[in-house]
């Protein structure tokens, strides 16, 4: 479980595809303790939850190395990781630790469409769209997950909804990058999820 807080950008230097194109092995670099990363430790990578297999230090800087398999390259933009991409990255969440984001499975549910970004004085708009499955886990003031970060969800339309991302977020994570056209892992609420699905068996 993770909360949505990133705590290190880290970038892939690494990428080889394994089992006909399948599986995706990355080395990360990050600025993490190499003496705090196990092997089998879950790191979420842009909302990502992938298991380490592997980590070391090299030329001073911490790295570690996930799959990413199947699914996660059908369904998230993990399809487009190539060597120098960033990623947004956190640590699980520890018994004692400050939840200050939602509850994050790290199971990114699909990916959502940056439509617009407005630049304003005191922080971003970004407006985005994402598929009808999962438009309806997505409500006014409720909690969603976007590469990763835990954000608030400022209005909604339909299909598409805003959120507004103060500038520190915009400065320590990857959505200071965001542009129109560009695509972000989204996770939904989960207690969104599991309302809907008690609705469903009334």
């Amino acid at each position: 479980m993770f909360t949505g807080i990133v705590t290190d950008v880290g970038e892939i230097v690494s990428l080889t595809p394994t089992a006909q194109g399948q599986l995706h092995r990355l080395r990360i670099a990050c600025r993490y303790d190499r003496s705090t990363i196990a092997d089998g430790a879950s790191i979420a990578c842009n909302g990502v939850c992938l298991t380490v297999v592997a980590s070391g230090v090299e030329q001073g800087k911490t790295w570690f190395d996930v799959d990413a398999a199947a699914e996660t390259l059908g369904m998230t933009t993990a399809k487009h990781w190539t060597v120098g991409t960033k990623l947004n990255l956190e640590r699980a969440l520890k018994i004692g630790d400050e939840l200050g984001g939602h509850i994050v499975a790290g199971h990114a549910d699909g990916i959502a469409a940056i439509v617009r970004r407005d630049d304003l004085p005191d922080m971003a708009r970004f407006e985005l769209r994402t598929t009808r499955e999962l438009a309806r886990f997505v409500a006014a003031k409720g909690s969603v997950t976007l590469d990763g970060v835990s954000l608030t969800v400022n209005t909604v339309d339909d299909v598409a909804f805003s959120v507004l991302i103060i500038p520190h977020t915009l400065n320590v994570t990857t959505l200071g990058d965001g542009r129109a056209g560009g695509e972000v892992n989204i996770e939904v609420d989960l207690m969104a999820r599991y309302a809907a699905r008690l609705a469903e068996m009334k």
